[in-house]
């Protein structure tokens, strides 16, 4: 029996219950007497209800109530002591609270009734009042009132270093430029969901779309003033996130308030337009001052942005401190301002704040470039980032100029002239343009548990989720691996808030956070069983130390003489025992604190612009990824091509259209929010260049969820500019954009 080795590509190990259909989602469960929820919408962006009249709704056999402000149930703790993980500075949105309206398509009732189509019948004849104030959602009127907010949600500007304006003033080659890009909203395939089970003890199960079981159960614990034992959330499978189920969102709140009063299972599922109604990837406007000395050496980087928020919470992403973690300067400048509008909150967004920066920044850069007439490439190696100048600290490791070599050398860009508007095919022109990016690697702080039966079957459990990432493959890869077993011998808990604890799914730390601790929750699992091996008669591994030996082939062996061996199961046999038990809180080193640890990409890009009809072909892409250790190159590859996927729409397609006048996102579907489909997509290539990194974490893996996008977008518009000798600044780069602008 050979052991599973992380490293193999192996297929997902939920993959059959998803394509059968055994896999069942949040909205998905129907338990007996089930009663339906739907939620209504305001149609204003500020002010507030005068009444909101029920009474034809209330009167339809089958509807049981419409909760509005005006009925709601009492609440424990309705304010920010119900300890939501992922909230930002602030006061958080409470549903129902009061007769305010803050945004537009906020929450304002709840229609129960015993089918689905009835509520939503119902919930047509439900009609409000309003008294209407002015609301301002248009970000560019609103810059001038940018404001410094007290707290950071993500990290706070640096004092500047240097003299950055004396060294801008006096370099021979200067770029003063704005990048903006709109506000995109995540799209998950699955809406949000929550489906609560009413319990006759007064306890209820809860099925929520969520990226960490215990962010819901601490929120309702707080809410509703439940005990932990009286509520436990499952989240086994979910459909995509994307960073939009980091935060306990409004239907969780409504279907368990109905829920607990109607003493009844209630289910709420958001509509892909009430999709448009919660957290987005703000809107971002970004100054960027570049300057560099005649041989192209960087003198001075100025960064000022502006990122949009609500009026009720400080939301803040981490934008600014990708200049300083990728290239070397001596004199640089960082500030951040939030502009608050009449909106939901923005929520977190794949690789939220490096899609935004790194595209400003990869985007100037390669506009410099040019300026002192060198090749991109040329350029980014000459400014090479040694250490992180953002916290002063050197990297774990960084495989960053190997990317770059392998990467150039599969996309052939030694064969690239510099020269724009050179390269055409017909009636295309072709571009080639590159940007390269990084993405924090952090380990948090993770519990796992590990159980090992007589039989041979592990069972390692921990609450964390898998959003589509390949979560429960990994960790049981990486169990299997520690454990000395086979893939199928292991089954991997998740999505319970009853399981061991852990962060929530994102940040690319999944891997990282929970690998480490189901790896030394198997670990001790190992030691364990040494000293019961130990004392069973005979035992040909008496008085060896727990290092001498490896778990392989299902045994218990001496590493320099693998004839001295105990089948695992023989030792619980012989130990009598049915099954062995380990549970463990993983930490992060403090030797982790003296370094930088980040995942780099490279992405080369061609496309072909069509001359006539301003149409961009994104005809060839490579990734090349410097991830740590590889730990399924399958699922790996996987979570790259998503984020090429995401790049390429971030840079042509993605844009959520905000009508002023309404205060509203008008493009709320997926007709008019639009992403790439397969003919938007051809070659796409992805290299994982090999990276050893014995600080980043026990298992040496980093994350690569975000690093596969954060640097597409800009690789894209630097192709687009390499092709028509055209540069654009706004995302997205839409056909009209490349047919009115003249610049050359």
């Amino acid at each position: 029996m050979a052991a599973t080795k992380n490293g193999e590509a192996r297929n997902r190990v939920d993959g059959y219950q998803k394509v059968t259909g055994q896999a069942k989602y949040a909205g998905e469960w129907q338990p007996p007497g089930l009663l339906h929820g739907v939620v209504l919408n305001s149609t204003i962006a500020k002010g507030k209800i005068l009444h909101i009249e029920t009474e034809k709704a209330l009167q339809l056999d089958g509807v049981l109530q419409v909760f509005t402000h005006e009925n709601r149930p009492p609440l424990a703790h309705y304010d920010k002591s119900y300890q939501d993980l992922d909230a930002p500075p602030g006061t958080p949105f409470r549903p129902l609270f009061d007769n305010k309206i803050l945004f537009n398509m906020q929450p304002i009732a709840l229609v129960v009734a015993e089918s689905l189509e009835l509520a939503r019948y119902a919930a047509s004849l439900v009609t409000v009042n309003y008294e209407k104030k002015q609301h301002e959602v248009d970000f560019e009127k609103q810059l001038q009132h940018a404001f410094i907010p007290k707290d950071y949600k993500a990290v706070a500007p640096p004092e500047p270093w240097g003299s950055p304006a004396e060294a801008y003033h006096d370099a021979k080659h200067r770029l003063s430029a704005t990048y903006t890009h709109p506000s995109q909203h995540h799209h998950p395939m699955e809406p949000h969901a929550s489906t609560v089970l009413w319990e006759e003890n007064g306890r209820i199960t809860v099925y929520d779309k969520i990226q960490g079981a215990l962010n819901s159960q601490k929120y309702l614990m707080g809410v509703f003033g439940l005990a932990q034992e009286d509520v436990r959330v499952l989240s086994p499978f979910v459909g995509g996130a994307f960073g939009s189920g980091l935060r306990p969102q409004y239907q969780l709140f409504l279907a368990t308030m109905a829920a607990l009063e109607l003493r009844c299972s209630v289910r709420v599922v958001l509509s892909r337009p009430q999709m448009f109604s919660f957290g987005h990837r703000p809107k971002t406007h970004q100054r960027f001052s570049l300057a560099a000395s005649e041989d192209g050496q960087l003198q001075a980087m100025i960064q000022e942005v502006y990122g949009e928020t609500s009026r009720f919470e400080d939301y803040s992403e981490n934008v600014i401190s990708w200049p300083l973690v990728l290239y070397n300067c001596a004199n640089a400048s960082l500030s951040y301002k939030l502009v608050g509008l009449d909106v939901y909150t923005p929520l977190d967004m794949r690789a939220p704040g490096g899609a935004s920066g790194i595209f400003a920044l990869e985007c100037a850069m390669d506009e410099l470039a040019y300026q002192v007439g060198m090749n991109p490439l040329d350029f980014r190696l000459k400014n090479y980032a040694e250490k992180d100048q953002f916290e002063d600290k050197p990297f774990s490791s960084k495989e960053l100029r190997e990317c770059f070599r392998q990467g150039a050398e599969k996309f052939g860009w030694k064969n690239r002239p510099n020269q724009p508007r050179t390269m055409q095919e017909g009636h295309e022109l072709i571009g080639w343009g590159l940007a390269n990016g990084a993405w924090e690697a952090n380990q948090k702080p993770a519990h796992a548990k590990a159980v090992l039966a007589v039989d041979g079957k592990l069972t390692v459990s921990s609450a964390t989720a898998d959003i589509g990432t390949g979560t429960y493959t990994i960790m049981s890869q990486v169990a299997a691996e520690t454990m000395g077993l086979e893939l199928e011998q292991v089954t991997f808990k998740l999505g319970d808030s009853s399981l061991p604890k852990a962060p929530l799914e994102g940040g690319s730390a999944t891997a990282s956070s929970v690998g480490s601790a189901v790896r030394e929750a198997c670990r001790q699992l190992g030691k364990k069983l040494l000293e019961l091996a130990q004392e069973v008669d005979g035992s040909p591994l008496k008085d060896i130390p727990f290092w001498e030996v490896e778990m392989e082939a299902g045994q218990l062996r001496l590493k320099k003489d693998p004839t001295k061996a105990m089948a695992l199961t023989d030792i619980l046999h012989q130990n009598q025992k049915d099954s062995l038990a380990a549970t463990i809180d993983s930490q992060p080193s403090e030797e982790q604190d003296n370094y930088a640890i980040y995942s780099h990409s490279a992405v080369f890009v061609e496309v072909r612009v069509d001359e006539a009809l301003g149409t961009v072909r994104v005809s060839r892409m490579v990734n090349a990824i410097a991830g740590g250790r590889i730990l399924n190159p399958k699922t790996a590859k996987s979570q790259i091509l998503g984020g090429m996927v995401w790049g390429v729409g971030m840079a042509l397609e993605e844009e959520s259209v905000m009508d002023t006048h309404y205060g509203r996102f008008i493009n709320h579907d997926l007709a008019g929010y639009h992403i790439p489909v397969n003919a938007d997509l051809q070659e796409l290539d992805v290299i994982f260049v090999e990276e050893e990194d014995d600080i980043v974490n026990p298992i040496g893996a980093k994350g690569l969820g975000e690093v596969g996008n954060v640097a597409v977008a800009p690789a894209i518009v630097n192709a687009i500019f390499h092709a028509t000798g055209k540069r654009f600044r706004d995302l997205p780069v839409t056909v009209d954009k490349i047919l009115e602008n003249d610049e050359v």
